[in-house]
């Protein structure tokens, strides 16, 4: 090595020794103002904390830990606690919030807290507060005071601080992996809700001169962010499994996002009835692709009120079973039809528009008599819902939700069904009204065999439309049905058997007496058939809707309540016939043997 290497490596330590030797000082120099200062920080960050809230929270921790070198610190063993007699001063005053928190965790980090800026400009301003694993309890009590109060705060907390700063700011206040539990208390008795795995953001927290009369914050805050992943839940009743994956929302956008969200019974079809103990609707819920636009974060905070402008679902399917080989739980089901459960819903719910689109729709009984499942389907739906509401205001505006729904019947009739609710009608009130094209008939054997003991051979369907106007008790309409070459057969159970056969004589009676094998006729004449159905109170809204439907059919078809009656006269007549025979028969033979 040369003397001209040799001296450059010798400079080259002396540098990095002076640097090593001047970042020890720089760290002891910071470890000694962090000790020196820390009961002055632990008293500023506390006095802070009371005073731009307005007394009303008080943080506590044990210890600061501050590096002055690179501007982080932090604090352990934080509580940051409500003081419920300021609280009630508040509330007296008519200033109180509707919410309090009270949030607890084992340390707080603060990064990069600019200590030059503080001392040269009298401003805090911090890149980041991280809590993490934070257990945070809400208490909502809605006071008439706030109703209409803007998302800002009634007095700005900068009239605290301006003595002391001109700014406190913080760029992003992460909350990771937080433990939530929310309290009711605007019943007579507490509700209690909790959450877990939740991630908050809340981005540009300030307080200036300025940041509480801009409209362009909430809570002084430039936007807020929620994430939710692979989050799951048993219902109370512990039937069900409730799963909601990549739940995403953003404030100043007002939109959140599901990947997906499902409703997972614990049992079988077969089981999950048998494991209540009565016939009860199973149902067999997913929807992807979920998203709800325009939505009014501080009235959520304010009220636990979800407002949404729009609501969109893009792919997933409804399914719904019921076994009817159970006895039924004998209660009637009043007030358990859609727009109705609606309303008994804790919190307020506003869409004001549903977007569906490919969502398959099902309904399936098994039936005691002929110990068979039947099943109507209604695939690769679309349409749209409107006013979906339980807010009083808005049903003052609006009592009715429409929804207009396009779809696949048995996956080949193309279907439209418009539905219109009455959403404050007490006896359930609601109408409905659609129409089918042409389609095969013999694909509706999947629901008539097994529940209706009626087999269509054949047939096509051109048209059939109907209109409906019913409440929980019954319903009421008419059905236009037009067809081609219909035939049917009538079916009873083999006994021993899950089988179903075919009653030849029955059928041929049927087809030539009864059935009109085309409508309208060879001369042209069409039957409309009036529709006139009871509910059993203790059956759910979809088979109530199925039922009435089909009776429609049948009376179309000629199957009414007076040529059944008719059919069965003629086939006792037949049987009676038989019988006769069939003892003249013994007769006969008993003089034979008698005389041989």
């Amino acid at each position: 090595m040369n003397e001209k290497s040799r001296k450059t490596l010798l400079i080259f330590k002396w540098v990095a020794g002076i640097a090593f030797l001047l970042f020890i000082a720089a760290d002891a120099g910071s470890w000694y103002l962090s000790r020196k200062m820390r009961p002055a920080i632990m008293r500023e960050l506390k006095d802070l904390v009371l005073n731009s809230t307005d007394s009303l929270y008080r943080i506590e921790f044990s210890t600061v830990n501050t590096n002055f070198l690179f501007g982080n610190a932090s604090v352990v063993d934080v509580n940051i606690i409500p003081d419920t007699n300021i609280f009630n001063k508040l509330v007296l005053l008519q200033r109180a919030p509707n919410n309090i928190y009270e949030v607890r965790l084992k340390k707080l980090t603060i990064r990069n807290f600019h200590p030059l800026r503080f001392y040269r400009e009298k401003k805090i301003n911090v890149d980041q507060l991280l809590f993490e694993h934070p257990s945070v309890v809400m208490i909502n009590k809605q006071f008439e005071f706030n109703e209409n109060r803007p998302p800002r705060p009634l007095k700005s907390p900068y009239a605290y601080i301006s003595k002391f700063l001109k700014e406190v700011r913080v760029k992003s206040i992460n909350l990771r992996d937080i433990r939530f539990k929310y309290v009711n208390k605007n019943h007579a008795v507490t509700e209690t809700d909790s959450l877990k795995n939740l991630d908050i953001t809340l981005k540009d927290w300030l307080i200036d001169a300025n940041s509480a009369t801009d409209t362009t914050r909430f809570f002084l805050l430039k936007d807020v962010l929620i994430d939710l992943n692979d989050y799951g839940y048993a219902t109370p009743d512990s039937l069900y499994h409730i799963n909601v994956n990549e739940f995403s929302f953003k404030a100043s956008t007002g939109q959140l996002n599901i990947k997906k969200f499902s409703v997972v019974p614990r049992y079988s079809e077969m089981d999950f009835g048998r494991a209540v103990g009565y016939a009860k609707d199973r149902f067999n819920i997913q929807m992807s692709d979920i998203s709800l636009n325009g939505i009014d974060l501080p009235l959520y905070v304010r009220k636990q009120a979800l407002f949404a402008r729009e609501m969109n679902i893009t792919n997933g399917y409804v399914s719904v079973f019921n076994n009817n080989e159970l006895p039924s739980r004998g209660v009637e089901r009043m007030g358990k039809f859609p727009h109705q459960l609606l309303q008994t819903l804790k919190g307020k719910l506003t869409v004001k528009k549903l977007n569906l689109s490919n969502v398959d729709l099902s309904y399936a009984e098994y039936d005691r008599d002929s110990r068979q499942k039947g099943k109507i389907t209604f695939e690769n739906t679309s349409g749209t819902v409107t006013n979906a509401t339980n807010e009083t205001r808005e049903k003052l505006k609006n009592p009715f939700m429409l929804a207009n729904l396009s779809t696949y019947m048995m996956g080949q009739g193309k279907m439209n069904v418009h539905f219109k609710f009455d959403l404050n009608a007490k006896d359930g009130a609601f109408s409905y009204d659609g129409n089918l094209t042409r389609m095969n008939g013999n694909v509706l054997n999947r629901i008539t065999k097994p529940l209706g003991m009626v087999q269509v051979k054949s047939g096509v369907v051109q048209k059939l439309s109907f209109k409906v106007v019913a409440n929980d008790r019954k319903a009421n309409g008419k059905m236009d049905f037009a067809y081609k070459d219909l035939s049917i057969g009538l079916m009873k159970k083999v006994e021993g058997s899950d089988r179903l056969r075919k009653q030849g004589l029955i059928s041929m009676l049927a087809n030539a007496l009864v059935i009109n094998p085309d409508n309208p006729n060879a001369k042209g004449q069409f039957i409309s058939a009036p529709i006139y159905f009871e509910r059993d109170p203790t059956n759910s809204f979809f088979s109530f809707v199925w039922k009435t439907l089909f009776q429609g059919i049948k009376y179309s078809v000629g199957l009414t309540p007076r040529k059944e009656a008719e059919i069965e006269a003629q086939i006792a007549r037949f049987e009676k016939m038989k019988e006769d025979r069939e003892k003249r028969r013994e007769a006969r033979q008993r003089r034979k043997d008698s005389n041989p």
